[in-house]
């Protein structure tokens, strides 16, 4: 089969492709900020130079809180989380973190017998999410250029 090289994108469809890109990036933040402010923590800031973004898969925020308290917030096309920032000394870190949680999460899931069709259909979102962002964490080249 013949491979097709793909043309460069035109200035018009770069520009279309950055704006679609800060509009994910504009909608996973404000999912992040109502996680936390849903489970009692109010967000004072972002800290930019910590966050990632992996558009359109996922974005893994880091916020200071009004408590005092940093948290690492994953968004994306997978379940909003958080965890403090204790967990995970980089969002490298905090992916497989979520990772390995989601994966018990599932298991407990699993483990209670439930035939409740929307909790097997969330535990098995749970273990393909998790496996996802494991195999993410383990991609090198999207960590290249990480501080070590």
């Amino acid at each position: 089969m013949e491979q097709q090289k793909q043309k460069p994108l035109t200035p018009e469809e770069q520009a279309a492709a950055e704006q679609q890109k800060v509009l994910w990036q504009r909608e996973c933040f404000q999912n992040a900020q109502k996680h936390l402010a849903e489970k009692g923590i109010m967000p004072k800031a972002v800290i930019e130079k910590d966050s990632r973004f992996l558009a359109p898969l996922c974005a893994m925020w880091k916020f200071k809180a009004q408590n005092g308290k940093n948290y690492w917030v994953i968004t994306g096309r997978l379940p909003t989380d958080h965890v403090e920032a204790s967990a995970a000394k980089d969002a490298r870190d905090a992916m497989r973190y979520f990772s390995l949680q989601w994966q018990l999460k599932a298991d407990q899931i699993m483990s209670t017998g439930s035939r409740d069709k929307t909790q097997v259909d969330f535990a098995n979102l749970l273990i393909n999410r998790a496996h996802g962002l494991y195999e993410m964490h383990e991609n090198e080249p999207l960590w290249a250029h990480e501080p070590k």
